[in-house]
């Protein structure tokens, strides 16, 4: 009779349930069936779930067992072997749906009877979440187990497990909804319903995309457990999806309506529970990575096609188990099977560098110039290409199973990764210990993060991590924290995607309806005002609705529409050859090339990276390119300054470094002009406070405050610069003598250090 219900318990191990009361367990691999247990004839299976293998690599007592629902109204909790352990009256009329939470803390049951309910462990009642007038027809657990979703008529509810918090309800489809799926990896949520469409929600109800009519009602959906695919069933109709909706694959099996799906563990595979009493087994296949002028294809479930496209030559690489995950970048291509790695260097094919791995289901490859990282069931692993373990970074309530490409980065010293418990979190390591970054404080932010990607060239000290939050907005910061904080700043607004240069710090990203490339981002903790001229914009509205940048390669940046086709843009390759003359210290190419492009965007990253290298003359000159002539003459101002300390610490302070540049200033012994910046910048508190401690120019401070006070005709109100001006007569004769007296004490100074020095 139909098949109404499967799940996985290994890769190689799978249970269906059907109208004809057995429970069947078939290996694919050998093709082999066996009869695990035959249920009294009035029971009927509707749904099954197994327990959850367990989390952060512990392995769970109970996961050899599974809960069966079934159309008596009770559910029963079933080992492996097909002892029945409980049968639980739960529901008047059928059992629809029955899903374990994450942790396995937890059983929700929906039913006939219209109502929803929170089981504990051992199956005894906890709550009735819900009670709807209509059937309740599938039911999904929130990434964090702390909501659930379930479908009533034509209606998609959420509703939090606390009491009184907010239930989000909307309506989904034209018709009644038959199932939904949430994914933990990507908090995406999917319908399907008798009105023959399949619909993409984010967890907020808002629709991302709404399929086509099939001609059929949509029997069944379901998420790979990374949330990279899913797959649709419908009457004879198999389809496979990318997680933005757009369709993979179509095939048309004879099977009659698929009931239900259920994906392994590794995501390579997936059965169907078909009508027409068989069970269908599909793979993935015919994914393609590509890097520079390879391009690579998964031909079989164990044998990839490397096609480089410059010389048309062909290899075939073969693999001892099935290949579950790859990463083509930096010259190496990375391969984990369901026991082993394989690295194959793109100059050599023949002979890769192989090691077992544990775990054994690799969710996640990430790759960076020197090493790359796994990410499992049990942890993340930092290797180097030649197959040593580098290090296995920590953090506390680290959940790997949730880990996916936009909330892990990793560059040649840094991995930085997005927490799921404290979403405005971001933990840092030091890539070959795998210890916390600095001062081991994570880098936190004020609302929560959805994306995170580190810039991959430069020097270590200068690391910067860019990230877009909720609100769509992105910030960048450095990530080397010691004592001082250094300030994250906003560098764009409406941010659907963004991608680093994989050659140089380049960053680009989608903005509104905008594509948009921020050339040195650096430029932010430079000059600030100077940070529009150094981007690129082009319109991106024939990109259509929420495009994604796939990859940013050399000159040319990868971008997939809502569609599912590619789109390539050339960027100005000049930008990165600037980057590596200022790498390099090599100011005279840098000038060399602006002024043969004669390009104010080029003139304007000059200016930046000339600034932050303390480089002033090639500054001055990029600067009145792009007709800055404040900043020229400021720049001029600071090269007449007596002493090396004073040249730094204006340069400071041009970059708005007011608080380093005064440090600078003290430590060198240099009161009075710490005294001065501070005049200079209306800091008449701190300029006071200083001149107090020292004992020292106290009569300078208030002769400049009283002269601001008249210039704009105003009369002192501050108790502590009345207290001090009682009594004291303002001779700017004097003043002006002591002031002369400190600039030819510094220029004796300077002169005396540039003698030691010599």
């Amino acid at each position: 009779d139909l098949v109404s219900c499967v799940g996985w318990t290994t890769a190689d191990e799978l249970y269906s349930c059907s109208d004809d009361h057995q429970v069947m367990k078939w290996n694919p691999v050998t093709s082999e069936t066996t009869r695990v247990l035959k249920l009294p004839d009035d029971v009927y299976p509707i749904d099954l779930h197994w327990f959850p293998r367990g989390i952060g690599g512990k392995k769970q007592s109970q996961a050899e067992s599974f809960v069966l629902t079934s159309s008596d109204g009770k559910f029963h909790l079933i080992s492996k072997l097909g002892r029945v352990e409980k049968s639980v009256e739960a529901h008047c009329g059928a059992v629809l749906a029955g899903r374990w939470n994450y942790e396995g803390t937890a059983l929700v049951t929906a039913g006939e009877d219209g109502q929803v309910k929170i089981w504990s462990k051992s199956g005894m009642l906890r709550s009735t979440l819900a009670q709807q007038g209509t059937p309740v027809y599938s039911v999904s657990w929130a990434p964090d187990s702390d909501k659930v979703l379930y479908t009533s008529g034509q209606q998609l509810i959420i509703k939090p497990l606390q009491p009184n918090a907010k239930v989000l309800q909307w309506k989904g489809h034209d018709g009644l909804i038959l199932k939904s799926d949430w994914n933990s990896v990507n908090d995406l949520i999917l319908s399907a319903g008798e009105d023959c469409r399949y619909k993409v929600w984010d967890s907020f109800g808002r629709a991302l995309y709404n399929s086509q009519p099939h001609e059929y009602p949509i029997t069944s959906i379901a998420w790979a457990l990374d949330g990279e695919l899913f797959a649709v069933g419908s009457f004879n109709t198999l389809r496979l999806c990318d997680k933005t909706g757009w369709s993979h694959a179509l095939e048309k099996p004879s099977t009659g309506s698929i009931f239900a799906i259920s994906w392994s563990m590794d995501g390579t595979q997936l059965a169907g529970a078909c009508g027409n009493s068989q069970v269908i087994f599909a793979h993935v296949l015919e994914q393609h990575w590509e890097w520079q002028n390879f391009q690579i294809t998964l031909i079989k479930r164990r044998t990839m096609k490397v096609h480089n496209v410059i010389n048309d030559a062909v290899d075939l690489l073969e693999f001892r188990d099935r290949v579950i995950k790859a990463s083509l970048n930096y010259g190496y291509l990375v391969v984990s099977t369901s026991l082993q790695c394989y690295v194959f260097s793109t100059r050599n094919w023949n002979t890769p560098l192989i090691f077992d791995l544990k775990e054994g289901t690799v969710s996640l490859i990430l790759q960076a110039e020197r090493h790359f990282l796994l990410v499992d069931g049990g942890g993340l692993y930092l290797y180097s290409y030649e197959g040593r373990l580098i290090s296995s970074p920590k953090y506390p309530g680290m959940r790997t199973d949730i880990l996916n490409a936009l909330t892990v980065s990793l560059s040649n010293d840094t991995l930085a990764v997005k927490d799921k418990a404290d979403e405005k979190v971001i933990y840092i390591f030091e890539a070959l210990s795998g210890k916390p970054l600095g001062d081991g404080k994570p880098l936190t932010h004020k609302t929560g993060i959805v994306e995170i990607a580190l810039d991959q060239k430069g020097l270590t000290s200068e690391r910067k991590i860019a990230f877009i939050d909720k609100n769509r907005d992105l910030f960048i910061t450095s990530v080397k924290r010691f004592g001082k904080e250094q300030k994250i700043v906003k560098i764009g607004t409406m941010v659907q995607s963004l991608a680093w240069n994989d050659t140089s710090n380049i960053l680009c990203g989608i903005q509104d309806s905008r594509f948009t490339v921020w050339y040195y981002p650096n430029t932010v903790y430079v000059d600030k005002d100077l940070l529009p001229k150094t981007l690129y914009e082009k319109d991106a509205s024939e990109l259509s609705k929420a495009p994604q940048i796939v990859s940013f390669v050399g000159s040319q940046v990868t971008i997939r529409r809502a569609d599912g086709s590619l789109v390539h843009l050339h960027v100005s390759p000049f930008p990165a050859i600037l980057h590596g003359h200022a790498g390099a210290s090599r100011w005279e190419h840098g000038l060399r090339l602006c002024r043969f492009l004669k390009d104010q965007t080029l003139w304007a990253c000059l200016a930046a990276m000339a600034v932050a290298s303390r480089d002033m003359s090639t500054a001055e000159i990029a600067y009145a390119a792009i007709g800055e002539v404040d900043k020229v003459q400021y720049i001029n101002s600071i090269k007449e300054l007596p002493s090396k300390e004073s040249r730094l610490a204006h340069t400071l302070l041009f970059s708005g470094n007011a608080q380093e540049a005064e440090t600078l200033l003290l430590q060198s012994g240099l009161v009075y002009q710490a005294i001065q910046i501070n005049i200079n910048l209306y800091n008449w508190e701190r300029a006071l406070d200083l001149a107090v401690k020292h004992r020292t120019h106290v009569d300078t401070v208030l002769a400049y405050r009283q002269k601001f006070l008249e210039d704009f005709g105003k009369k002192e109100t501050n108790q502590r610069f009345l207290q001090y001006a009682e009594g004291l007569e303002v001779d700017w004769n004097k003043i002006k003598a002591k002031i002369e007296m400190e600039i030819a004490k510094e220029r004796e100074r300077a002169a005396a250090s540039a003698a030691g020095r010599s």
